[in-house]
């Protein structure tokens, strides 16, 4: 890559940003003809998708490397040189494989990247699973980096890519074994940027004005995905024992689903509260976050806005799995089920203290897979830049940090000490549902988006 740090002129800068928005949508359409399906348990192929974006960053005068964690599960890192050798380096994240899709369910092949309406706000829009989640990001990065290369620009400072495998299952094939094998290619970052936030949120103030309010992840809940059983006394259905496995682990199953998780506001959250409040003009009153009951009145009077914010003032555990039996008149001698658990920065405890609770003596429960809860802070030059990113190209808009209800790689990267960040920056028309589209059908971006995209990641990255 070239040494200059400036366009010729701003003629040739617009020129060239508007070119790399068309090859981010031609990346992303590209990317998502590559099957790169995660069916979970390890059954997952990421290998074509990642040896696109290794020639495609290969096009850039970089030179990328391809790790596989096992057979065909691919992951693509590199390093672009900054300019300055003294500053921390940044890492930038996304991940290349996507759940399952049934052609059946969908208007188009779900992997066909087809470009089309979209029928709710009728702009143009690229369609097919990985849109939304993530490959839209990937191809907006990758376009960036190609686009310095033609014009000659370095980054300020040393940018790790990493495309990794297996973000929708464990992360065991990609962010995990890349941070417990390979470490040192991510030597120097000090901050990430990932999946999580930077896209439009259409609310309106209190006065009717439509506002445009822009989430950036600042912190996530940890997922503590568990495993409960119950043991007893199997017999003939006639004649049932006292002890039924499948009658106990009902009973606690029920008590997780009724529990009323207290409150647990968080730094991040009461920040997330404070800003969106404020672009809203919502009129607060003291204590208003104290409580469970006025939380919550407060978080019904944020309109679209409430989602924000909603899911991350308290824990959570969903029971999702039930498994006992072989034979409708066999009482079985054991039952087991499936929780989805999601706990908060600093409520970890609390967390396990509830379940202990809930479970009751009779029914055992550890862990199927668990993450740890990360957060960032809110007040960095980090957040600033990425605030500024966005202001700079939609001057109107609010920037707030939130606390994401789910997960991603960025808990893992975060093990090295990284502060994390969910930015992926998409300017939506209003009416588009842009979260339900995350795993849903008819996965779809607009094209503008990526256009819009791609600016906001050139500065940023530059900065």
């Amino acid at each position: 890559m070239g040494h200059n740090d400036t366009f010729p002129s701003d003629s040739a800068r617009e020129a060239a940003l508007t070119a790399a928005g068309e090859d981010a949508i031609h990346l992303t359409r590209e990317l998502i003809r590559r099957d790169s399906t995660n069916r979970g348990g390890g059954e997952g192929d990421e290998r074509a998708a990642a040896e696109f974006a290794a020639e495609a960053l290969g096009a850039a005068g970089l030179s990328p490397v391809i790790l596989e964690s096992a057979d065909r599960r691919a992951n693509v890192v590199v390093r672009v040189p900054g300019t300055d050798p003294d500053a921390d380096a940044l890492l930038v994240h996304g991940h290349l494989d996507v759940v399952p899709a049934d052609a059946h369910d969908w208007s188009v092949p779900p992997f066909s990247g087809e470009i089309a309406d979209c029928p709710v706000t009728g702009a143009p829009a690229l369609w097919g699973r990985g849109a939304v989640d993530m490959k839209n990001t990937i191809g907006m990065v990758t376009a960036v980096v190609r686009h310095w290369s033609e014009m000659g620009l370095r980054p300020r400072r040393d940018i790790v890519l990493a495309f990794v495998a297996d973000e929708e299952d464990s992360a065991a094939y990609g962010a995990d074994h890349l941070v417990r094998e390979h470490a040192d290619l991510f030597e120097g970052c000090t901050v990430a940027i990932g999946e999580g936030g930077g896209h439009t949120v259409h609310s309106r103030s209190t006065n009717g004005d439509p506002v445009r309010l822009y989430p950036i992840g600042a912190a996530e809940r940890g997922s503590a995905w568990l495993t409960l059983r119950s043991r007893g006394t199997a017999g003939h259905g006639s004649r049932p024992p006292r002890d039924n496995a499948v009658g106990t682990l009902a009973a606690a199953i029920a008590r997780i689903d009724e529990h009323r998780w207290p409150l647990h506001m968080t730094p991040v959250t009461r920040a997330a509260i404070e800003s969106i409040t404020k672009a809203l003009g919502v009129e607060r009153a003291h204590g208003d976050i104290e409580s469970n009951e006025a939380v919550d009145a407060l978080i019904a009077r944020l309109g679209t806005a409430a989602p924000l914010v909603a899911p991350t003032v308290r824990n959570s555990a969903a029971p999702t799995m039930l498994s006992a039996g072989y034979k409708v008149n066999v009482v079985p001698g054991e039952a087991t089920a499936g929780v989805d658990g999601r706990v908060l920065p600093g409520a970890e405890e609390a967390f396990t203290a509830a379940m202990d609770e809930l479970t009751g003596n009779r029914v055992t429960w550890e862990y199927a897979h668990g993450s740890p809860p990360v957060s960032a802070p809110v007040d960095s030059p980090a957040f600033d830049a990425l605030r500024s990113a966005l202001l700079a190209h939609d001057p109107e808009a609010h920037v707030v940090p939130v606390c994401l209800s789910g997960g991603t790689d960025a808990k893992v990267f975060a093990r090295l000490g990284i502060d994390c960040y969910g930015f992926s920056p998409m300017r939506l028309p209003a009416g588009m549902d842009y979260p339900g589209l995350l795993h849903g059908v008819d996965e779809r971006v607009p094209l503008d988006g990526l256009r819009f995209g791609v600016r906001v990641l050139d500065g940023f990255l530059r900065s």
